[in-house]
């Protein structure tokens, strides 16, 4: 294992770099996995990281050290105090990977189930719907410009792993994407007419999903084969966008397993 004792370090000074900047993430193609449970599924799934950086005080944990042992002559251990400069997991156990950003080729159309996000800007609200989108078998999440950076530690965190089973697709034309597209588009809108509970969803659609406030932007809701509502009751306006794209998904699951 590599020790780094030194703030001037420029290892050091590159990883918290990276660590605090979506331009320098951006710049590198390298994002950073914070904590055990995401360091361990990547390597459960086959992942291979840049690099893995631990604290002093996490060598200590058996899951740490089984983190380390599977990352030999990888592995760069800082004293606590330079380990919380980069980390932004509060009371975390103490592990990090660095990885390459997957870089998936874009299909040249929509035919299998998937995720469209218009705008979202929420990284919570984003890291959920990847997480619920890949419990219920979708397997493409296309992203607008002005979507929150899928690959950001926040969405990472909030996702929980679902990154590493979905092929991610950012900074996407959706209006060229859905114009193109060979299924259905289903948009999710509070003044829809139509019930989610009314369409057939047994075969591939396209979820689109809208800014938290603002909705699905006018003129990608006009391109949409549908637009759905999901009824709700009370006095509660509408449901928050990842609470309704994980209902949209499930019922596109429980009616394929009927």
């Amino acid at each position: 294992m590599k020790m780094i004792s030194s703030r001037e370090n420029a290892l050091f000074k590159d990883l918290k770099h990276l660590a605090g900047s979506a331009q320098a993430r951006r710049k590198a193609g390298r994002t950073l996995l914070d904590g055990v449970h995401l360091c361990q599924t990547y390597l459960q799934l086959g992942g291979a990281p840049h690099a893995c950086i631990v604290s002093e005080t996490a060598l200590s944990k058996l899951e740490v050290a089984a983190i380390c042992a599977a990352q030999p002559g990888n592995c760069i251990v800082l004293p606590d105090v330079l380990y919380g400069a980069l980390s932004q997991v509060e009371h975390g156990v103490g592990v990090l990977f660095v990885i390459e950003t997957p870089q998936p080729v874009l299909p040249p159309a929509l035919s299998a189930s998937a995720v469209l996000l218009d705008n979202l800007q929420d990284p919570g609200n984003v890291g959920s719907i990847l997480r619920s989108a890949a419990a219920a078998g979708i397997k493409q999440v296309y992203c607008s410009s002005g979507t929150a950076l899928c690959w950001s530690p926040k969405v990472l965190r909030a996702a929980m792993g679902a990154h590493f089973v979905l092929d991610i697709f950012e900074d996407v034309d959706l209006h060229a994407l859905i114009c193109d597209s060979s299924i259905a588009v289903l948009a999710t809108s509070g003044y829809a007419k139509l019930r989610l509970y009314d369409i057939d969803l047994r075969r591939p659609v396209a979820w689109l999903l809208g800014h938290e406030g603002q909705g699905v932007a006018d003129d990608l809701l006009a391109l949409a084969t549908h637009q759905v509502v999901i009824p709700h009751l009370g006095q509660v306006e509408s449901l928050n966008v990842a609470a309704c794209a994980a209902v949209c998904f499930f019922e596109q699951l429980r009616q394929n397993q009927v």
